[in-house]
């Protein structure tokens, strides 16, 4: 079986305890590969090849031009391997093969973006209340940043990092998701063959306790950016306080998707089911939670049955699939307690509700689309998130009920609103408290602009020109240009 080594300064390097872990496929539950097990002294030789970058060799001498130069060719080159290293993701956390693809043909927009941002980010000349002083400020590079990703979209996670984090100047050690290592590795060699100085940018694989607070703790990290569980964020935050670190975290979401009796009810049907079931329920910005209004409630929920239950099961690389496997057993594991714990608490099964079965779906750890009706917004199941292919249907009545119903959550990631009518378009947006708001469509995102949550959603924004403040600090520059410096002990 192929072993997957750690990637430090510009080389790949066994684990410096020998052990090595079986990453799984998916949709056949079997390892495919296994992938270098990380500890304290990996993540040492990791960060301190990064702090070299950062402070010396070609990397620190380059223009903010020539940055920006190198993440384009990155792109170019990632634009010529989408297909390889999609079918790598999809072999590692059994997403669609569509959706994988999708979205690495898409990353090098990134890097083009923020390759192009490099040389834009100028200072202020503030205008002083004070004669005979210059002032200026500079933006400078906070330097080597730990990079933590999840399972689910582990490139596209990756990218909204490391792409603003490299083109102000920053150096990496990213450490991916146990459970899908593959792609990040393969990835990262390619800046190798485009020019990125060795430590640049590292890779340390493992797990959370033996890897990833090394890298939080380690004193050279001076930033960790996140995406994960709000769990996890939060012991990464208290953690990274100690060092007073710098954080940017993108957690948890349990989304309203919020369907109104005046919208246009296909485009609703068709956002409500690709917003839950397209990624397998699978994304931190899921619509989890459908509200729809009491008067056409139980029509809606009719024909958004009808449309679930044609959902094709199956092999994720094949283009006919359209829901796949879960990444992991816990997580498939989770998601069926959830199930049992929606039934426990007296929400009504619509559909699915277990395991799948069917003979496409083989070893794989699949669970069957499934719909609860008749939930209450205090239930567990529309509290938590469950992040596995799991709708929970609430009524609402009017714009009232639906906002209170919506922000009745700790999360705050993302919201859908369905609607014809423009101002109450602009009045939910307004008054929906998450960090995007969808207004009939779902789950679009971009490099351009910013992402992340309110309240338990995280902290930080990810794309857009918010994204590159996350990595720079700012220095305030005085210069005496004239005034005189009278004797400190003279009274005047």
């Amino acid at each position: 079986m192929r072993k997957l080594q750690l990637f430090i300064e510009g080389r790949g390097i066994d684990p410096d305890g020998g052990r090595w872990f079986p990453s799984y496929n998916p949709y056949l539950g079997e390892p495919w590969c296994e992938v270098a097990r990380s500890d304290a002294n990996d993540v040492n030789r990791a960060v301190e090849a990064a702090h070299r970058a950062f402070t010396d060799g070609p990397w620190p001498q380059m223009t903010a031009s020539e940055r920006g130069l190198l993440l384009h060719r990155f792109g170019d080159r990632v634009a010529k391997e989408a297909r390889r290293l999609a079918e790598i993701e999809v072999t590692d956390n059994g997403k669609l093969f569509a959706e994988m693809h999708g979205q690495l043909n898409y990353i090098p927009k990134w890097f083009h973006y923020f390759g192009g941002l490099a040389d834009k980010l100028q200072g202020d000349v503030i205008p002083l209340d004070k004669k005979g002083y210059f002032n200026f400020t500079r933006h400078e590079p906070i330097g080597v940043v730990g990079v933590i990703t999840p399972w689910n979209s582990p490139l596209l996670l990756l990218s909204w990092k490391l792409a603003p984090a490299l083109a102000v100047g920053c150096t990496a050690v990213v450490k991916p998701s146990e459970f899908t290592s593959a792609s990040t590795l393969e990835f990262v060699r390619l800046m190798e063959e485009v020019g990125f100085p060795p430590g640049v940018v590292n890779v340390v694989t493992g797990f959370g306790d033996e890897a990833g607070t090394p890298l939080v703790t380690h004193p050279l990290v001076r930033k960790i950016a996140f995406t994960g569980s709000d769990a996890t964020g939060r012991k990464l935050a208290e953690m990274a306080a100690r060092g007073l670190k710098r954080v940017s975290l993108e957690l948890g979401g349990k989304s309203p998707n919020i369907v109104f009796a005046d919208a246009d009810l296909d485009d609703a049907i068709n956002g409500a089911v690709s917003g839950i079931f397209a990624a397998t329920g699978q994304t931190c910005i899921a619509g989890s939670r459908l509200l729809v209004e009491e008067s056409i409630h139980d029509a809606f929920l009719e024909r958004l049955i009808a449309l679930a239950k044609t959902a094709r099961m199956g092999d994720p690389m094949q283009a006919e699939t359209q829901v796949g496997p879960v990444t992991t057993q816990q997580q498939y594991a989770k998601v069926l307690s959830y199930i049992d714990i929606a039934k426990g608490e007296g929400a009504k099964l619509e559909l699915g509700g277990g395991p799948a079965t069917r003979p496409e779906c083989g070893k794989g750890w699949f669970v069957e689309p499934t719909i609860f009706s008749e939930v209450d917004n205090r239930m567990r199941i529309a509290q938590e998130e469950v992040f596995g292919p799991v709708l929970s249907v609430i009524k609402f009545r009017g714009d009232d009920e639906a906002v209170a119903i919506a922000n009745d959550v700790r999360f705050g990631l993302g919201a859908g609103v369905w609607t014809r009518d423009i101002g109450r378009a602009f009045r939910m947006s307004e008054r929906i408290q998450a960090g995007t708001v969808w207004v009939n469509t779902y789950r679009a995102v971009s490099y351009m602009s910013p992402f992340g949550g309110y309240k338990d959603s995280g902290l930080g924004r990810e794309n857009g020109l918010e994204a590159v403040r996350e990595y720079l600090q700012t220095k305030s520059v005085w210069i005496n240009t004239g005034a005189k410096t009278g004797n400190p002990f003279v009274m005047r």
